[in-house]
C-alpha cells in the first residue's frame, strides 16, 4: 500500500509537470501568434497611409519615418527586425536585442521553410544561455499580398511564472502525500496485524504437531475463505495423523512382539539342544549295573540344570525389558548412589569422581543403581584382556540437568554399529541378548532423562547420562 502511494505521487507530479510545461508551450506560441497577427494589421495600416511607393527598398524609409518601428516596438511590446526577401537586414527596433536576434542575415533554410509554408509563416524555437527564445519569421505583403519583406518577431519565453506554479503544485501535492503515506502505513499496520493474527495462532498450532501426541484441532470465527480453507485442511491432517499414529503405534507393537518372539524362540532353543542331546544320550548309554552310574548321573543333573538355569536368565531377561518401568520417585544424592554402584565392583579399574556439591534427583533408587551397573558391566566387558581396565564415573551438572560420565579404556565402537548401540538384541558379545542398553535408554526415558556417547576405536568410550535436577 505504502508503495503504491509513493509511486502515484510521482506518477501524478511527473505527468503535472509535464502537462504545465506542454499548456506553458501552448500559451507563448498562442501569444506569439496573436501578436503576428496584430503586428501585421499595424503595418498594413502604415503601408496603406505612406506616401513612399510601397517597394522592398522602400522599407526602411517607411518604417524609419517618424520612427514608426519603435512605435511600433513600443505599442506591441515586441522587437521588430526586418529583412529583404534574401535574409538581409534592412532595419531593427531594439539595437541591444539579443545576439540571436540581430544575425545580419538570415539563414536559408529558414527563407525555405517560409516559402513552403502554407501560411507563409515559420516559427524556430531555441535555447541561448539558459533562456528559451521562439522567433517568428512572416512575410510583409503589399495590398495585393505581394511579399515585400520578411519579419521576424523575437520572444523571449520567459517560464518563471509557470516553474512557480509548478514548485507550488509540488509542494502542496507532497503534502497530501506525506499525509496519506502516513495513514496508509497505519492501516497497513492494523491490517496485516488482523489478517496475520489468524495466521499465527494457525501456525502456532502447526509447529505445536506431533507424531504420537494429542494434536487438537483449530476452531476459528469470521475468517476470509482463505484462511478457512487452511483450517479445514489441518483440522483434516489432524484426523489422517491421528489414525496413521494408531496404525504406526500397532504395526511397531506387532513388529515389537513378533521380534521379541523370534528372540525369544531362538535363545530358549540354544538350551534345549543340549538338554535333548543329554538326555538321549543318558537313555542310550544308562546301565543300572554301571558302578559309576552316580557319578554320570550327577553329570547329566548337572549339565541339565545350566541349560535350566539359562532359560530362567533369558525368560528373567526379557521379561524385564517387556515390563516398561513404573516411575517411583524419590529424592536421591546422586552421588551416593554412584558411590554404593562403584563398592560392588572392587578390584576392577573402576574410580569414581563425584561433584564437590550434592546434586539432588528424583529417581527410582533401585532402576538407576540397575542403569549405572549395566554401563559399568558393558564397560567392563569392552575392555580386552590384554589390558588394564580403567573405568572412570565421574558426576556433574549443567543446564538443570545432572550428567554422569562414564569413560572406559576399551576397544571403542565401530562406526557402522554406532546407530544400532540402543536397538533391543543388538550385541558385539559373544554371550548375551543385546538388551542392556535398550533397557537403560528406556528407564531414562521415563524419568524424562536421555543417554548418548562417544567412541574411538582402541581408545575407548564415554557414556552421558543425563537427568534433570530437583527443584
Amino acid at each position: 500500500m505504502m508503495f503504491l502511494v509513493l509511486i502515484s505521487a510521482i506518477v501524478i507530479a511527473t505527468i503535472t509537470a509535464y502537462r504545465y510545461k506542454n499548456e506553458a508551450e501552448l500559451y507563448h506560441q498562442s501569444r506569439l501568434e496573436r501578436k503576428e497577427r496584430s503586428i501585421k494589421r499595424h503595418i498594413n495600416y502604415i503601408l496603406r497611409r505612406t506616401t513612399y511607393p510601397v517597394k522592398t527598398k522602400n522599407i526602411p524609409l517607411i518604417f524609419k519615418e517618424n520612427g514608426r518601428i519603435y512605435e511600433l516596438s513600443e505599442i506591441h511590446r515586441m522587437p521588430l527586425i526586418i529583412y529583404d526577401l534574401d535574409g538581409k537586414l534592412l532595419l531593427k527596433s531594439n539595437e541591444s536585442f539579443s545576439k540571436d536576434t540581430l544575425e545580419q542575415q538570415i539563414p536559408k533554410n529558414v527563407i525555405s521553410q517560409i516559402k513552403d509554408s502554407t501560411n507563409k509563416t515559420h516559427l524556430v524555437s531555441y535555447e541561448n544561455e539558459g533562456e528559451r527564445f521562439k522567433s517568428l519569421y512572416t512575410y510583409i505583403t503589399d495590398n495585393k499580398f505581394k511579399p515585400l519583406a520578411i519579419l521576424n518577431l523575437p520572444y523571449v519565453q520567459n517560464d518563471d511564472l509557470v516553474k512557480k506554479d509548478i514548485r507550488a503544485f509540488i509542494k502542496n501535492l507532497a503534502e497530501v502525500y506525506v499525509l496519506m503515506l502516513v495513514l496508509s502505513m497505519i492501516l497497513a499496520f492494523v491490517l496485516s496485524n488482523f489478517i496475520t493474527s489468524r495466521m499465527k495462532a494457525i501456525s502456532n498450532k502447526i509447529k505445536e504437531t506431533r507424531l504420537g501426541t494429542s494434536n487438537t484441532k483449530i476452531t476459528v470465527d469470521n475468517v476470509s475463505e482463505e484462511i478457512s480453507t487452511i483450517v479445514t485442511a489441518y483440522n483434516s491432517m489432524i484426523d489422517q495423523l491421528e489414525a496413521s499414529a494408531v496404525k504406526l503405534a500397532r504395526s511397531e507393537r506387532e513388529n515389537a512382539w513378533k521380534e521379541m518372539a523370534r528372540q525369544v524362540a531362538h535363545e530358549i532353543k540354544n538350551p534345549l539342544t543340549p538338554m535333548r542331546l543329554t538326555i538321549q544320550s543318558f537313555e542310550r548309554r544308562f546301565d543300572p549295573e554301571d558302578p559309576n552310574i552316580r557319578s554320570k548321573l550327577g553329570e547329566y543333573s548337572e549339565t541339565l540344570i545350566q541349560q535350566i538355569d539359562t532359560m530362567s536368565t533369558i525368560a528373567s531377561a526379557f521379561s524385564d525389558f517387556a515390563k516398561l518401568p513404573h516411575r517411583k520417585d524419590e529424592i536421591l544424592d546422586l552421588n551416593d548412589v554412584i558411590d554404593s554402584v562403584v563398592d560392588i565392583f572392587p578390584e576392577q579399574g573402576v574410580s569414581f569422581n563425584p561433584s564437590k556439591l550434592p546434586i539432588q534427583i528424583n529417581f527410582d533408587k533401585v532402576q538407576l543403581v540397575r542403569v549405572t551397573t549395566n554401563l559399568v558391566k558393558n564397560a567392563l566387558q569392552a575392555i580386552p584382556d590384554s589390558r588394564r581396565p580403567q573405568i572412570i564415573i565421574s558426576t556433574k551438572t549443567a543446564n538443570n540437568y545432572a550428567i554422569i560420565e562414564i569413560r572406559d579404556n576399551g576397544s571403542g565402537i565401530k562406526d557402522e554399529n554406532k546407530h544400532k548401540i540402543f536397538e533391543p538384541n543388538f550385541t558385539t558379545k559373544t554371550s548375551g541378548m543385546g538388551l542392556g542398553l535398550a533397557m537403560v535408554r528406556s528407564i531414562l526415558e521415563t524419568y524424562e532423562g536421555s543417554i548418548d556417547f562417544t567412541s574411538t576405536i582402541d581408545l575407548g568410550t564415554t557414556f552421558n547420562v543425563e537427568i534433570p535436577i530437583t527443584r
